[in-house]
């Protein structure tokens, strides 16, 4: 503004003391050297980078895959460089009510440590020919950990069954196991082999998808994240792609309940670091391919 004033009034007539004084302008201010960090521009194009490749991370979770690649910067920072360049999530998400203060279930039990409380619902989606997708996913509550995306044509009760002994047997079994009211969940079957094995069956009411938050909240995520942004032309591509976003959202993706935490991050081992490349230990490396467009 001093500068506009100037030009516009000759500068031979408007010393810069003089336009300052009238626009309130302390000349400290005006005559500061703008300063920018010789780490900047790499921080910038970083940035860029990871908002490009996660088109739906806020600079909060950029921020925290920043801290994790090694860089010291805080999110006011990234928040500044963020808006400079025009960055942003264009969806708003609607407000949901927390699980444990919503009416109108039988049993609202909030999960309190890792295999309390699983809970599983289904995902629709379509191939480019037409031809539907039906996906399975399966989640616990507590650490958020996604423990399997099964895709397929067709699911029914003996595919959950599978999917669950297969489960049970590798990581253990759970003390609940929440659900809306499909008829793939409630099926005789399924509900007296839990019963068998000592899983706690807990059923939303009907009509009532915000008591089953925490699976609504990560189909939410996958429509969001994959779901929305490829398109699939055959089934086994969906497969692939769909583990490999599954892989990303436990090792990965920050999740903001868990303090921009991962659900279940991969260890680091000592060595690995000390192999890293300068590139890599500078924050330089590629981010990971999704498959994403």
């Amino acid at each position: 503004m001093v500068a506009h004033v100037r030009d516009s009034l000759g500068c031979d007539q408007v010393s810069e003391r003089r336009a300052c004084t009238v626009l309130n302008q302390p000349r400290s201010t005006q005559r500061r050297n703008k300063h920018v960090p010789s780490d900047e521009p790499r921080l910038l194009k970083r940035i860029v980078d990871l908002a490009s490749a996660y088109g739906r991370y806020g600079y909060r979770r950029v921020t925290a895959l920043l801290h994790r690649e090694g860089w010291t910067v805080n999110h006011k920072r990234v928040e500044r460089l963020w808006r400079q360049e025009g960055l942003k999530v264009p969806q708003k998400q609607p407000k949901r009510q927390r699980l444990w203060l919503a009416d109108g279930s039988c049993l609202r039990l909030r999960p309190t440590h890792t295999d309390h409380v699983w809970s599983y619902d289904f995902v629709a989606d379509r191939t480019s020919d037409g031809r539907s997708l039906r996906m399975l996913t399966l989640i616990d509550e507590h650490s958020r950990e996604c423990l399997a995306i099964d895709v397929a044509r067709r699911l029914t009760s003996e595919d959950v069954l599978e999917r669950l002994s297969d489960l049970f047997v590798r990581r253990g079994v759970p003390q609940y196991v929440r659900s809306d009211n499909g008829s793939e969940f409630t099926a005789k079957r399924v509900r007296q082999w839990l019963e068998r094995v000592g899983v706690k069956t807990l059923f939303i009411e009907p009509g009532s998808p915000w008591e089953n938050g925490y699976i609504e909240s990560f189909n939410g995520k996958l429509r969001d994240e994959l779901l929305a942004r490829e398109q699939f032309d055959t089934l086994w591509e969906a497969k692939v792609l769909t583990e490999r976003w599954r892989a990303h959202y436990n090792t990965v993706r920050p999740h903001s309940s868990l303090g921009y935490r991962a659900p279940a991050p991969e260890a680091i081992h000592p060595h690995s670091l000390a192999s890293a490349t300068p590139q890599q230990a500078n924050g330089d490396s590629p981010e990971p391919s999704l498959g994403v467009t």
